[in-house]
């Protein structure tokens, strides 16, 4: 069953797939190089994009962009794109900015994340961009903002965040 998954998952992404990096595909090399083959297709797409549908669009040093387009499965029992939706763009667009920061051996986790909701999204929106940049990176601890805007630049929500920075652990479990 799972490898029906898999193959239909290629088929569907044009032969990228979706799924997870390896440890031994990412351990020596920068987040920044990691978000950049993952944006490029060199590494499988996250489930996490293909559920929500939304992928990174641009990728540099401290800013990173995901584009994604709010379906009606995303909508909530008031007939909106659920919160959760807009918070996952913007989790994603904060974390993969600290992420571009990180040196080959380094991980992140959010720690906290704090988003304004300024207006509804729904399937009529359209296309949308969740802009990540970095605030601040030590050695322990980074911050970030972001926003999330729909393809004229009107504003419908913003966010910061909060990552622990830590090793790479290159043990399973």
């Amino acid at each position: 069953m799972t490898s029906e998954i898999n193959a239909a998952a290629t088929e569907a992404t044009g032969g990228r797939g979706i799924g997870v990096a390896s440890l031994e595909e990412i351990a020596d090399i920068s987040g920044l190089e990691m978000l950049q083959r993952l944006a490029a297709g060199d590494l499988p797409r996250p489930p996490i994009g293909a559920t929500l549908n939304f992928d990174p669009e641009t990728v540099e040093h401290g800013r990173v962009i995901f584009a994604g387009t709010p379906l009606f499965d995303h909508y909530n029992p008031i007939g909106t794109v659920h919160g959760g939706w807009i918070a996952a763009m913007l989790d994603s667009a904060l974390g993969c900015a600290v992420h571009s920061t990180l040196p080959a051996g380094s991980a992140y986790t959010t720690v906290e994340i704090k988003v304004n909701y300024l207006r509804p999204v729904t399937t009529a929106t359209g296309r949308m961009r969740a802009e990540g940049k970095v605030i601040h990176v030590g050695r322990s601890f980074a911050t970030a903002e972001a926003t999330l805007t729909d393809a004229a630049g009107k504003l419908y929500a913003h966010g910061t965040t909060t990552c622990a920075i830590f090793p790479l652990s290159r043990r399973a479990g």
